[in-house]
């Protein structure tokens, strides 16, 4: 028999702090009440895409679904702002599930280093020096010498992110691929990156690390003067955001593909 899903009326409300941010979660409380964190089924995020990340970070691995609303910059991730009908628009959404990836990464001094990135995870230089990477997929040495300003290996909910920025590929959410996508890249000059399955476990090699030094991000973890880095999507943990129908984020996502 068909379970249908329950209402969901219990919101929580998380501004960033942008004056307009804060201004709209004082009123939407008001309006719809915020029975906090812990309790409810719905968090609303009201910032843009930076805060929803960092939603997103803060309530792994088991937060209720986050609704977005753009209050920031960019919001991408974001529905549009409104706050007429919120509970029919919560209802009525379309949900989309987010794997993070899982960097692990070691220093020049042994020390080990996890983190979390819904984005991307990306290796950068620190100096004047360009980088020197070798990277490796599934234990196989691919590329023995790529020279470039970094590299970065992104989600599809992150490839329109620093991933499109640096002209890699943009990923629809259902196609099962990962982006390894270089930075500036000045040896070999034609290579432009690649399409992983998202099953693939990259390790990137810091070369030369006495003097060419290199970071790793991801997110906004940072992770100086590594030696070697670890890269997987993480299929244990799955974040549910919540889209409008009219424009969920396969619809963004597939309508970025044709922006002029």
């Amino acid at each position: 028999m068909f379970k249908a899903e329950p209402v969901m009326t219990r919101l929580a409300f998380a501004a960033s702090d942008r004056p307009e941010a804060q201004e709209a979660c004082e009123r939407l409380a008001k309006r719809y009440g915020d029975v906090g964190l812990d309790r409810a089924q719905v968090i609303v995020a009201l910032g843009g895409d930076g805060f929803m990340l960092e939603c997103l970070h803060h309530r792994i691995p088991d937060g209720p679904p986050i609704y977005g609303m753009n209050r920031g910059s960019v919001g991408f991730l974001m529905n549009e702002y409104s706050e007429d009908d919120l509970l029919e628009r919560i209802n009525a959404a379309e949900r989309a599930l987010i794997h993070p990836l899982r960097m692990q990464a070691t220093d020049v001094h042994g020390q080990a280093h996890e983190a979390l990135a819904i984005n991307e995870v990306s290796l950068l230089r620190q100096t004047r020096q360009t980088a020197k990477l070798r990277i490796s997929i599934d234990g196989k040495v691919r590329l023995a010498e790529l020279v470039c300003d970094g590299a970065l290996v992104a989600t599809p909910a992150g490839s329109t992110a620093y991933n499109l920025s640096a002209h890699g590929p943009i990923i629809p959410l259902g196609a099962g691929v990962l982006a390894l996508t270089p930075i500036s890249v000045f040896r070999p000059r034609r290579w432009r990156g690649a399409l992983l399955p998202h099953r693939a476990r990259v390790r990137i090699e810091a070369l030369e690390t006495d003097k060419r030094p290199v970071s790793a991000v991801a997110d906004y973890t940072e992770v100086r003067d590594v030696v070697t880095v670890d890269v997987h999507e993480n299929r244990d943990i799955a974040m549910t955001l919540l889209f409008d129908r009219e424009f969920n984020l396969e619809e963004r996502v597939l309508k970025e593909q044709f922006a002029s």
